[in-house]
């Protein structure tokens, strides 16, 4: 019992939360992740990054690692090879 209108009939606020928007979850989903380019599962660290990628960094800061690339510090990391140079891949 008051002025207030549903939040799915207020002109300025329906667009923002229809029914038909995919949720924040499933928008970040879409979104590859930003070290090698597999399907993301979340922001983990401040960056969109897959399960991998973000169990590779959980570990790194847990053992403060630090590695060395053998090539010339610019390897492509992508979902095939990214576990070829832990350096590249930080």
């Amino acid at each position: 019992t008051g002025s207030h209108l549903p939040v799915r009939q207020c002109p300025l606020l329906t667009p923002m939360v229809s029914p038909l928007s995919p949720s924040p979850a499933a928008q970040i989903e879409v979104i590859p992740c930003k070290i090698c380019g597999d399907k993301s599962s979340g922001i983990h660290y401040g960056v969109i990054t897959c399960e991998g990628c973000k169990g590779f960094f959980r570990r790194s800061q847990q053992n403060n690692a630090s590695y060395s690339c053998s090539r010339q510090r610019n390897c492509l990391i992508d979902r095939t090879n990214r576990n070829r140079c832990q350096h590249c891949r930080l």
